[in-house]
């Protein structure tokens, strides 16, 4: 894929970390205040989406979404209040809000996601990277959010403006990424956004697996690690996920299912370039991999035989945020590229385009940030979560 762009390169500088803390009325209220022009935008992008890809009217979207009331406020009630002080910052109503967060169980499972994500552990440091892949016209209504909520560790993370949660870690080095995953499922337990915050609000990686173990409406992909070195794939759904485990110290994944447990329970319908991308994630590891020196053994769940070489961690071989943000600024012809361009052959509902890329240093409990493509930025912005 030749890179060109539609849309102004934007800079880190301007996406201001915003700052909650207090009740959970509190933080939806500043939430919703500070960014009420973004959320009013972004239920507007999703109006046109959900029209065009499920011929559903905002008001026919509300009233889908409010089946997934009762399995928020079983599971999860606190967020209900922060969702309601949302709604109340920008002078709306409590289903405009929830129908935001549920945005991909109303209909959005059936677009089709383009992130690739990997986490990698290596000289004792935990890492997890990944590009967000959307429509272009949301990439001015990306946020994020520090918030210190009662009970929880101080978490960071970054999203879409309105939404509660989605990629980012937390004050205890627990760290989620996400891939789409296109299917018609959609059953009981949480909504997917829901989830992703739950799961910045635990205080362990154990925690945080029993939030996708419980159960998620709809299917996913949650890449979960922490600053301890654990780390794995959970391809959720409304059963149990199915799991990845590292090979190498290496998680990678696209947008298609690979879990013999998923794949049983879960019929997905992934463009071809989620396996192409993978591919080519995959060979981008295993070169940096072979780079640092890394011992090469193990099989994953895909049933790639790793093989085995007699070579030892380089301990001394560095490894930063730099290193990581060019691999995922890949730029490789046709289909395989992890840095998604905009693309005129593809049709406008279809068309993806990299938002945004984050860096994660479980360990040290840091997020670099790129806002836009990583091949057009070398600025990163260092987030760490800490008390607000």
């Amino acid at each position: 894929m030749t890179p060109s762009t539609s849309s102004p390169t934007p800079s880190c500088s301007s996406l201001t970390p915003t700052r909650l803390s207090g009740s959970r009325l509190d933080i939806g209220r500043a939430h919703g205040s500070q960014h009420r022009e973004a959320i009013l935008a972004s239920i507007d992008v999703y109006d046109r989406l959900f029209h065009d890809l499920a011929g559903l009217h905002w008001h026919e979207a509300r009233r889908d979404a409010e089946r997934f009331l009762p399995m928020i406020e079983r599971r999860y009630p606190a967020i209900l209040e922060e969702l309601d002080g949302i709604a109340q910052g920008i002078g709306g109503d409590l289903a405009d809000v929830l129908t935001l967060n549920c945005r991909s169980e109303v209909s959005l499972t059936r677009a089709g996601g383009g992130c690739s994500a990997f986490s990698l552990y290596h000289a004792g440091r935990q890492w997890l990277a990944q590009n967000w892949d959307w429509r272009a016209d949301q990439l001015d209504h990306l946020v994020i959010l520090e918030i210190q909520a009662p009970g929880a560790p101080p978490l960071i993370s970054v999203g879409e403006a309105g939404m509660v949660g989605k990629i980012g870690l937390n004050a205890n080095g627990v760290g989620v990424g996400l891939n789409a995953i296109r299917s018609a499922t959609c059953g009981e337990g949480l909504p997917i956004h829901i989830a992703l915050r739950a799961m910045l609000e635990c205080e362990t990686l154990d925690a945080a697996r029993q939030i996708a173990h419980d159960g998620v409406c709809a299917p996913a992909h949650f890449l979960l690690a922490d600053g301890s070195g654990q780390a794995e794939g959970l391809e959720v759904h409304p059963g149990q996920p199915g799991t990845i485990t590292p090979a190498r110290g290496v998680v990678t994944h696209t947008n298609h299912l690979v879990s013999d447990t998923a794949t049983h329970w879960v019929e997905d319908f992934p463009k071809p370039d989620s396996w192409s991308r993978l591919s080519r994630l995959d060979a981008l590891v295993e070169q940096l991999l072979d780079g640092l020196g890394m011992d090469d053994s193990g099989a994953d769940e895909r049933g790639t035989e790793r093989g085995t070489a007699s070579t030892a961690p380089n301990e001394s071989a560095t490894l930063d945020a730099e290193r990581l943000f060019d691999l995922l600024g890949d730029h490789t012809p046709g289909e395989d590229s992890l840095c998604r361009h905009f693309d005129p052959s593809v049709a406008e509902a279809e068309r993806m385009e990299t938002l945004f890329s984050v860096v994660m240093d479980l360990t040290d409990k840091v997020l670099w940030l790129r806002h836009g493509k990583p091949c057009q930025t070398t600025h990163s912005m260092r987030l760490v979560p800490t008390a607000v």
